[in-house]
Order: structure tokens, then sequence, then C-alpha cells
């Protein structure tokens, strides 16, 4: 039997026993040596199934630790509706107790016979004057104003996100991405053809020399600001050193700011290289993942790069989503929610820091999320199904990590979504089971 043939039957084999159930999330691979000798394989030949398995999604390889079963894949993670667990803190979609009574008395203007025929218009990607002139006041900040004729709209961030990268780089091309990112652009990417390159980080984020050394890119996406899953934020002076770079490898930049509302004392890296730099942002975080609303502020002369990737992607926000944000930046709801959830996201930090106190936890002090960093002997993947079996969803490192490189073993928490005291009793769950060890060594 010749050897790719035989390495994709002992793929098949294993994938088949993960989901029979035979292999569960958490269980560890053996060695590849091992592996080979227990399927009469060569050592070669075992390499491949392991990697053909980690391409597909199904294990993941930790530092130190070896080869796991993997409690899902980075798509699912990054798509999934809200988990079944009783507590989800694997997704961010927070909404505050007098949020819905807020909203309901902002549309109900919206809802009479006459601004609702306006809402009913066919769908459009630049919006009008009045849109664009509050969409653009929201998404600024004192060190830099969104120009209002360089808004392109989509349905969500992501969608804006979506738009961006297909404006900027090609079928076949290369993406720049943060070692560990949102995984939602791994999907965009392999939906759009596209090749992401790992960026090295450091506690800032991406490193000036690593983005310089990296070749042959059409863009990067970064998120120089509360940065999702890591909780990072960079200083001015990476802001200064990155947008430098953008210019000397004359390099795009997708900016994602979808949590920047939180700290509203950050100015995008827009500011420092407008020509270089596509602004995203949105209204799923400030306001509701519902009701929602994306944009990008477009350098000149890529706003119909964008646009046309928007109507081709059928990305285009629903008329009344454009006339019910507008209404809601206009008479102080989204800044009234603003504000609130920044009060919301502080105070969840320090349950984390109550809770979570003596463990590596990274994160933001005005973050909905933080990244903890298990302690030995457990491995991401094997507490994830841990947490699970308490009835509380995290998300594994694995879901973040972009390339071949071998996983961390941390989890991500979301924070926003339960409410105060269920987050506070299920950080004191997962500090408990965090104490007593892993059960599947």
């Amino acid at each position: 039997m010749d050897d790719a043939r035989d390495y994709r039957l002992v793929a098949d084999r294993i994938a088949a026993d993960i989901a029979s159930g035979r292999l569960r999330p958490g269980d560890r691979l053996p060695p590849q040596r091992r592996f080979a000798r227990q399927h009469g394989i060569a050592n070669s030949t075992a390499a491949r199934v392991y990697a053909d398995l980690v391409r597909r999604g199904l294990v993941t390889g930790e530092v130190g630790r070896g080869t796991f079963v993997r409690a899902g894949s980075a798509a699912e993670h990054a798509l999934a509706e809200p988990a079944d667990a009783r507590v989800d803190l694997e997704l961010n979609f927070g909404v505050l107790p007098e949020q819905p009574a807020l909203l309901s008395a902002s549309l109900a203007e919206l809802v009479r016979p006459d601004r609702l025929r306006h809402s009913l218009r066919p769908s459009v990607v630049r919006a009008d004057g009045r849109t664009r002139e509050a969409v653009a006041s929201a998404v600024s900040v004192p060190e830099w104003r969104a120009d209002p004729e360089r808004l392109v709209f989509a349905g969500n961030g992501r969608q804006a996100i979506a738009a961006a990268v297909a404006a900027l780089v090609p079928s076949g091309g290369r993406l720049g991405v943060e070692a560990i990112t949102y995984p939602v652009v791994k999907g965009i990417a392999a939906r759009l053809g596209v090749r992401l390159v790992p960026i090295e980080m450091d506690e800032e984020g991406v490193t000036p020399d690593a983005v310089r050394r990296a070749q042959g890119l059409h863009a990067v996406y970064l998120q120089p600001a509360l940065h999702n899953p890591l909780g990072v934020t960079m200083s001015a002076h990476r802001r200064e050193e990155i947008a430098l770079v953008l210019r000397q490898r004359d390099l795009a930049c997708v900016e994602d700011r979808i949590y920047a509302f939180l700290r509203p004392d950050l100015p995008p890296l827009a500011a420092l290289a407008p020509e270089r730099v596509v602004v995203v942002d949105g209204f799923s975080k400030r306001v509701s993942p519902g009701l929602t609303l994306g944009v990008a502020v477009v350098p000149d002369g890529l706003g119909g790069k964008v646009s046309g990737a928007v109507r081709s992607g059928v990305w285009a926000p629903a008329s009344f989503a454009l006339d019910a944000v507008t209404q809601w930046i206009s008479d102080g709801t989204v800044t009234t929610l603003a504000q609130g959830k920044r009060r919301d996201a502080a105070a969840r930090q320090e349950l984390v820091r109550a809770r979570l106190a003596g463990f590596a936890v990274r994160a933001d002090s005005a973050a909905y999320h933080a990244w903890w960093e298990l302690p030995e002997p457990w491995r991401a993947e094997t507490f994830v199904a841990a947490a699970a079996r308490a009835g509380i969803a995290v998300t594994p490192a694995a879901a973040f990590t972009v390339g071949s490189g071998l996983a961390p073993a941390a989890v991500r928490l979301a924070l926003s979504a339960p409410a105060v005291s269920t987050v506070d009793k299920a950080l004191g769950v997962l500090a408990a089971l965090a104490a007593e060890g892993s059960d599947f060594e």
C-alpha cells in the first residue's frame, strides 16, 4: 500500500473514533513513534496522519505535552450559536438589565408608519448623510475623527472585516495576522481562498520586527485595542512603530476596533497612517448582536473596492438596522449603553481578579474577556471538557491559534453574557476545578 493512501486510511480510522465518541475531547494520542508501532506504519507516515488530523481540526498539539482530541473546531467556537451549557463563557453577547427598556423606548419612534416606510427601502452600503454623520461621530475618539464620506456599511462587524479582507487580498494571497487571533478571521480567509501568515507577538501584540520580516503579505489584520482573545493593548509607542512599518513596507492594514468602545481613550492606527488602514467597527458589542450594524472607514481610493466586496458578498445592512442605529446614536442611547458596558466590564474583571487570584490570567481591566494560562497538569482541551461537565462553556486556545504551531495550555473566558452573579459563581467553580488538577492524566 502506498504511503499517501496508507496515512489517509489511518487518519480516517482515528477520525471515525473521534466521531463515534471512542476518543473523547481531551484524550491524548500516543507519541508518534508509539502510534506508528501500534498501527504498523512508518514513523514518517504517523507524522502525516497527525498533520492530517490537525488540518481537519480534530486534534491539536500543546507545547511540551502532546497531541489531544479537540473540544471543537475553530469554526465551531467562532461561529457557534450560544452554548448549550448552563453558563456560556464562550461567546460575548452582553445585554445590560436596563437595555431592553432603553432600546424599546428609542425604537417606538421608528415604527410609526411614516418612519417605517423609509426603513423598508432596499439595502445600501453607503447610506444617507444623516446616518454617515451619526455613525462617524459614534466611532470617533478624541484623537481621531472618522470621515463620514469614507464610511462603508455592512450587516455586522464580521461582514465588514470580510469585505475589507476581500478588497485588500486576492484569492491565493497572504494576510498577516497575530499568531493568536480572532478565530472568525480564520473562517473568512478559508472562504476567500486567502492564506493566513502568523506574526510573532509579545505582551503588546505583534512586534514591529515580525511585521517587517513577514514576506509576501498583501495586508495585515490587527487588533491593537483589547485584543481578542489575549486582552492586550498596544502602547502609543508600539502603535507608532507599527504605523511606521506599514508605511515602510507599503502595507495595508485591517484594524479591528469592535471592542475599542470600552477604551475610548485609545486612538486607532489610522490616526497615524490613515492612507494605509481600514478601520472596522460595529455595534453588536455596543448595542446588540440581534440588531446591529458594521462599518468600515476606508482610505482614499479604496471605498469602491470595499463597497463592491460588500455587495458581492451579500453583506449589505438592512435598512431598518441603519435607521435604528442612527436613532440610537442621535438620541444618546448608544452613549448610555457604552458607558454602562464599561462599568459592567470593569466589574466583571474585578470578579476575575478576585476569583482567579494566584492564577496566570491576562486581561485589560476594561475588556469583556480574559486569557487564562492553565496550571499544570491541565491541558486546554481537557479543561474545556471538564468545565463542560460542570455546565460551563469556555474556549480552548487552539480555536485562536494560527498555522501549524502548537497551541498554549490556555482558555479564553468571555464574561459578558451571563448575569454578574452567575459569572461570579462560574469563576469560583473553574478556580476550584483548576486547583484540583486534571482527571485525564
